[in-house]
């Protein structure tokens, strides 16, 4: 029922997250209330992530460098090191101001029911990375829940008999809940009042 160009608009909205038809709609037509210039800015801006951005050599997270900014400031504490589940959670922490170590970005969390593997999600990548320095510290930022849980294990079984402390997000951060959707303040305090994986 709708020009075949908008049509295709509606169906670009709908390969995004969380967006169904109605929602794709508001957005096609909302684009059709922008002027050419801010429908040039956001077009350019769409291709520039796909081209631009890629994974940081060192942590794994998200950037337009070699290097992302936080591996390559000299001012972090490089003996910490804070393992997350994909690169959002990273910008998450990072919004709060308060942790001050180095990230390593996993390519998501062990899931044996979905067929996913430590071999899928980048396991190697960090054992490399565990094995050229020293950590004094290594946290688990992952989503409380069964994956979450199993990829710690695992994680923890690599490192037994290393000299080094192993510490998990404190509760706090309900179970099964999406890191995303979790505010400010009880990241926060998750993340201060973290425990020693035992």
């Amino acid at each position: 029922m709708y020009p075949e160009s908008l049509q295709e608009l509606i169906q670009g909205f709908k390969y995004l997250p969380g967006i169904g038809e109605k929602t794709a709609e508001r957005l096609a037509f909302a684009v059709l209330d922008l002027d050419s210039e801010q429908v040039e800015l956001f077009s350019d801006s769409i291709q520039k992530v796909k081209s631009k951005i890629h994974a940081c050599k060192v942590c794994n997270t998200l950037t337009e460098d070699e290097e992302c900014s936080i591996c390559s400031d000299a001012s972090r504490n490089t003996k910490i090191l804070c393992i997350v589940e994909d690169a959002k959670s990273v910008f998450l922490f990072e919004k709060l101001g308060t942790y001050k170590g180095i990230y390593h970005v996993l390519d998501g969390l062990i899931s044996p029911l979905d067929g996913i593997n430590p071999e899928d999600i980048g396991i190697d990548k960090l054992i490399k990375r565990l094995n050229t320095k020293q950590f004094e510290e290594i946290i688990f930022a992952f989503r409380p829940s069964i994956e979450g849980e199993t990829t710690a294990l695992y994680i923890k079984q690599i490192l037994t008999g290393l000299n080094i402390k192993i510490t998990k997000l404190a509760s706090g951060v309900p179970m099964g809940a999406d890191m995303e959707y979790i505010d400010a303040l009880t990241l926060e305090r998750a993340l201060n009042d973290r425990k020693e994986v035992t």
